[in-house]
């Protein structure tokens, strides 16, 4: 009789990184895709000019399959403001989650959806598929795939916690 091993989402595979050399390169990772994020967020509240996305978006590649979309959003007043007020603040927001590696799944679940908008936006591919926004993206899969919050970050704190112990919050936390 043979037996299954196979991993689902309600049944996750637990990866025991605590004090390992892949747990801490996992935190390094962690924290060095934070500081980017954080970086770019602060960096955009900072600079002499406001932050505006429009010049991006309605310019963004022609053979991408959301320039559509990224022209309408460009185009429309309320979605252009709602674009240029959440791009700071969920970069900020992001940054600031995987740098204390708190609430790292739901920091890279975001920082994961804005890497595909950046990567489809960005998509003349000249230089092949393979680019920064797609390495950025799979650094966000990588650290919610693995609850890098777990490793020298509050996550692991937070998991001590009576509400922890739900549903929810175990996949939120690792």
């Amino acid at each position: 009789m043979a037996t299954s091993t196979q991993t689902t989402v309600a049944n996750p595979l637990d990866f025991d990184l605590q004090g390992t050399l892949a747990g801490y390169w996992v935190a390094v990772l962690r924290v060095l895709t934070g500081y980017w994020m954080l970086h770019a967020g602060l960096g955009k509240y900072l600079a002499a000019e406001p932050f505006s996305a429009q010049g991006w978006l309605v310019n963004a590649t022609g053979g991408s399959p959301i320039h559509g979309f990224l022209m309408w959003a460009g185009q429309t007043p309320w979605m252009l403001g709602f674009t240029n007020f959440m791009i700071p603040l969920g970069e900020t927001l992001i940054g600031l989650g995987l740098v204390v590696g708190g609430l790292v799944r739901l920091a890279s679940f975001f920082g994961a959806f804005l890497m595909v908008f950046f990567y489809l936006g960005n998509a003349s591919w000249s230089h092949g598929l393979v680019n920064g926004d797609l390495m950025g993206l799979m650094l966000f899969v990588t650290m919610g795939v693995l609850g890098a919050g777990r490793v020298l970050g509050i996550d692991s704190i937070i998991e001590d916690m009576d509400f922890a112990d739900s549903r929810v919050a175990k996949y939120l936390l690792g």
